[in-house]
């Protein structure tokens, strides 16, 4: 548990605290629509003790019981109300990041351009969140990382701190800067350290290139005397632009240039986003990703592809025609790998993993009316509305909606049924 004084916290930060005004009642909403929001409450589940008071704070906070809410570093704070009119104060802490930490996820940030641009327009791109988990600082709270104080006495999570996690789930669908000043950081002051890195970063004199260098058996026979490694070198600015093979001379029939150049940029592209990862703080320590098949690795080009002619070679590639291979496109822009094999895998849950989704099923609508769920293996259709929730093999849970004479991904996924269910359609 977190050992911090919310009282004492709202001093120290008070320059930095911000207030939300009091949300309206969201009756039969979704609590999250963003990356952002799914991934708070699923932290909130995954902290949670007793599940019968999380589907009690849900009930509070769909019906208004929630007022305004106070961000700082290190806690949240508000007035939560019992059906009664029995007002609550009510703070759920988080522990802050130290400097060491700060300073590694700056860096990160700093080693990539598209971070550097999205957090200077203001937005935090969730795969800025994935890398930082993987370099030991993640932004989102883990198991334990909340600890619930409120005055009606309970010592794990009541109905009145989970209403008030249910809460910051809207405002981070709104703004996922209240992540990071909950972390110890306000946006101003980010944005500010983050310009001064980029221009440092700019500005730093260029390596000079190395000699030609020893035979490796004499560095390490001499490995006292000689002189430390140098630097490693500095990311550029951009990929770097692969030559063009427009040339005057006819290619070969069998040759697409096109696609050729194209592959070439994507390579150079994807070059650029590994010499990223690895010139970060704490890349030894991630675990890589598993490796993409071929037919995975079509949809990810496919979706970077602009020509008309390399997308319909690489859907024929892979076996699938143009309509098939818009399908796959629009699920990896959802989910990635696991939304590709919600979208074409149709497989079978064990006993196990069954009675979970039925458990999952039945939690999510406890307090309000089920919908009628039909289930062939890992998919469950809503009867006469067209929606459909598709069981990952990760365990959550993937929206559909038919249209036409097929069923089409409606957006990302969700730890919740519930949730997922209510996705509006995108893509």
């Amino acid at each position: 548990m977190n050992t911090h004084d919310p009282y004492d916290k709202h001093e120290t930060h008070e320059t930095h605290e911000r207030t939300f005004p009091a949300l309206p009642p969201a009756p039969g909403r979704a609590f999250a629509r963003t990356w952002w929001g799914h991934a708070w409450l699923r932290a909130l589940e995954d902290s949670a003790l007793d599940g019968e008071q999380v589907r009690q704070g849900r009930r509070y906070a769909r019906s208004g019981a929630v007022g305004a809410v106070s961000v700082r570093p290190g806690g949240l704070t508000a007035v939560v109300r019992d059906r009664d009119g029995t007002a609550h104060r009510t703070d759920v802490l988080v522990q802050e990041f130290t400097e060491a930490e700060w300073d590694r996820l700056l860096g990160l940030a700093a080693a990539e351009s598209g971070y550097i641009a999205a957090l200077l327009e203001r937005e935090v791109p969730p795969e800025l969140a994935e890398d930082a988990a993987a370099a030991g600082v993640d932004p989102l709270p883990g198991i334990g990382d909340l600890d619930p104080r409120c005055d009606c006495g309970e010592w794990d999570h009541c109905p009145h701190t989970a209403a008030l996690c249910y809460q910051v789930a809207r405002l981070l669908d709104q703004d996922p800067f209240v992540l990071l000043l909950l972390r110890g950081r306000g946006e101003r002051e980010l944005v500010d350290e983050l310009e001064e890195r980029s221009t440092a970063g700019a500005q730093a004199p260029r390596v000079p290139p190395a000699d030609a260098g020893v035979p490796a058996a004499q560095a390490y026979a001499a490995r006292g005397l000689l002189p430390p490694l140098p630097p490693p070198p500095r990311l550029p600015d951009a990929p770097g632009q692969p030559p063009t093979l427009d040339t005057e001379g006819e290619a070969e029939p069998e040759l697409d240039v096109d696609a050729v150049e194209f592959l070439a940029q994507a390579a150079a592209t994807e070059a650029y986003r590994l010499l990223a990862q690895a010139l970060a703080p704490g890349h030894a320590d991630r675990t890589p990703p598993a490796p993409l098949t071929l037919a995975e690795d079509a949809v990810r080009l496919t979706r970077e592809a602009d020509d008309f002619r390399v997308r319909s070679r690489l859907a024929a590639a892979t076996g699938r025609s143009r309509a098939d291979m818009h399908l796959a496109v629009l699920a990896w822009g959802f989910g990635a790998a696991p939304g590709l094999a919600a979208l074409e895998e149709d497989w079978t849950p064990d006993r196990t993993t069954l009675a979970g989704a039925r458990a999952a099923l039945a939690a999510a609508w406890a307090d309000e009316e089920a919908p009628v769920l039909r289930r062939v293996r890992a998919r469950w259709t809503e009867a006469g509305t067209g929606r459909q929730l598709r069981l990952g093999r990760e365990g959550r849970w993937w929206p559909y909606r038919r249209e036409a004479d097929r069923w089409v991904p409606a957006g990302p996924s969700a730890p919740d049924p519930a949730s997922a269910l209510e996705a509006r359609p995108t893509g």
